[in-house]
């Protein structure tokens, strides 16, 4: 279960018009120079997804996250399906939400008996 993932740490981290970028360069490093470029595109998930087979994947985004933009899980989720189109991956985009889910006690329970149901498929 990946809740609002950075997935695609190269790209984000090297476009300095992003918000958060500029400052979170001196915890992760600028990837537009080494080696900080190597070092990340060593661990960036959305770069090192190849054709092997993953467990189940339930991958959510919110689609006013001002920290993970909602295109990061999303385009990950389009590569791992391309790669390993054998893997189960559900891809869920909270269309009124940030980085911490939907607002509101009822609709935060039904995130999260999704998730956990989702769980309980992927171990059963």
């Amino acid at each position: 279960i990946a809740e609002v993932p950075f997935v695609d740490v190269v790209n984000t981290m090297s476009d300095p018009t992003l918000p958060l970028t500029i400052t979170e360069w001196e915890e992760w490093g600028d990837p537009r120079e080494e080696p900080f470029a190597s070092y990340i595109l060593s661990y960036s998930p959305y770069d090192n997804t190849t054709n092997v087979s993953y467990p189940a994947l339930y991958v959510t985004a919110g689609l006013n996250d001002p920290r993970v933009s909602y295109h990061e899980p999303a385009k990950w989720v389009a590569r791992l399906r391309h790669e390993s189109p054998d893997t189960h991956v559900v891809f869920k985009c909270e269309m009124g939400a940030g980085h911490g889910g939907p607002s509101g006690r009822y609709e935060q329970w039904r995130d999260e008996a999704r998730t956990l149901s989702f769980a309980i498929f992927s171990v059963s």
